[in-house]
């Protein structure tokens, strides 16, 4: 049965162990090594560590019973109204330190990579429908001509690759953020994923906001609160931001020798999101290598990973791919790689009037009196030593600046042509020559 909330269909919690799509060998494995590694002997703790519905997990306890892995332990006659607790056979031990020799991981089971693959499509970015209104407002305080919005608006609406070009300082950054912000609606997340009896996590509070939700009580057979497959964790949908620290091996699935877990990519954590490259242009990869290895996700919405094994396997490619740089295209790119980029969107400095305005704005918002003599003097004086080219940031620093040197001297904020020069030479650098 599938359970809408909103547009997204919900996973249905399992109503048996073999409606959970994983082998039972392995999910008795990891309740042997959740209860050695965690010390549980409650049904209703397992329950709640599991992500399991209470029947199951009795289910799978029994098995284990059945199996001399676990076997109940001593109630006295005190408490005998209590729950009954369960513990490890020495059997039971040897059980688990053999898996755990395997795997580390334990906790949580997973759930199974075709099934997320069918989840994956039912909350596709690609469903997502932006209105004009939504963008603006995602936008915020941003004061963008209405040309760029009618750019951005079907580029995000597609759920597909953007490549956002343009001199630094004007707000790409900042516009990848609220391109996430309109969206607004949120995702199934799955704690792990398993794929040949490999299993890979995937949930990174790092990367996955959690939204609000009610809380089942673990121990209640029928539960009416949370009614999805507690396997999965209810979230925003989630945004990756990597600039000149990524490299491609970020984007190769994660194994760690010691545990013998495996952590899911960058961009595998991104899915039903956005990916933002920024400052791409930066990195020690050179930009065409990194487009490079997107061409084939990008194109066939799918990425192939490696197992540690060497074996290859095919994963669902659902992410809005964000590529920001100060450089033009056509310096850092072959012509193939701008093909297979669907978006190219040339965010450029704000025109004269635009420019004012966010100077208005942002000395409202820092409660600096305007003065229409410094503004003039800003105009007339000293943009044009700069060709009269305005971007984002300057107000932001030009107002701040002054701010600190008013309140390091102890005088009121104010305006004066004065303070926008000392500001103005701390937002450049002079050329000359440095003597050694």
């Amino acid at each position: 049965m599938n359970i809408e909330t909103g547009h997204i269909t919900v996973p249905p919690p399992p109503r048996s162990l073999e409606a959970t799509g994983l082998s039972t060998v392995l999910m008795r494995d990891i309740l042997l090594k959740t209860m050695f590694r965690m010390s549980l002997s409650k049904v209703t703790d397992l329950a709640r560590i599991l992500c399991l519905p209470l029947p199951q997990t009795i289910e799978l306890v029994d098995i284990a019973r059945s199996e001399k892995l676990i076997e109940a332990m001593a109630v006295h006659a005190a408490t005998t109204k209590s729950e009954a607790s369960f513990q490890l056979t020495e059997g039971g031990k040897s059980r688990a330190l053999d898996a755990l020799s395997q795997s580390e991981y334990y906790g949580a089971m997973p759930v199974p990579l075709a099934m997320y693959e069918e989840q994956i499509r039912r909350q596709s970015i690609r469903d997502i429908q932006i209105t004009r209104r939504q963008l603006k407002i995602a936008m915020g305080d941003l004061i963008l001509p209405p040309s760029l919005m009618d750019d951005l608006g079907p580029a995000v609406s597609s759920g597909r690759s953007i490549l956002m070009y343009g001199p630094p300082g004007n707000g790409k950054s900042s516009i990848s953020n609220g391109i996430r912000a309109a969206m607004g609606d949120r995702i199934y997340v799955p704690r792990a994923v398993e794929h040949a009896g490999q299993i890979i996590s995937v949930y990174d509070p790092i990367v996955h906001r959690v939204a609000e939700t009610s809380e089942d009580n673990p121990s209640l057979l029928r539960q009416s609160g949370n009614r999805f497959d507690n396997r999965y964790v209810y979230c925003e949908r989630p945004t990756v931001i990597t600039g000149g620290e990524l490299t491609l091996d970020m984007l190769d699935l994660k194994y760690n020798p010691v545990s013998r877990t495996y952590q899911a990519p960058l961009q595998f954590k991104a899915t039903g999101g956005v990916f933002i490259i920024d400052d791409l242009g930066r990195q020690e990869e050179p930009p065409q290598a990194i487009v490079n290895r997107w061409i084939v996700p990008m194109e066939m919405n799918y990425d192939i990973l490696a197992l540690q094994s060497g074996e290859k396997f095919v994963v669902p490619f659902d992410t809005l791919v964000i590529f920001s740089t100060n450089f033009h295209p056509n310096d850092i790119f072959d012509q193939a790689a701008l093909r297979r980029i669907f978006y190219k969107i040339k965010i450029d400095g704000p025109s004269q009037s635009d420019f004012l305005k966010i100077f208005a704005m942002v000395a409202k918002k820092r409660q600096m009196p305007l003065d229409e003599e410094t503004i003039v003097h800003l105009i007339q004086k000293k943009y044009p030593t700069i060709n009269n080219v305005y971007s984002n940031y300057q107000p932001i620093f030009l107002i701040d600046q002054m701010i600190n040197i008013c309140d390091f001297e102890g005088k009121p904020r104010h305006m004066s042509p004065e303070l926008i020069d000392r500001a103005w030479n701390n937002m450049f650098v002079r050329q000359e020559e440095i003597v050694r």
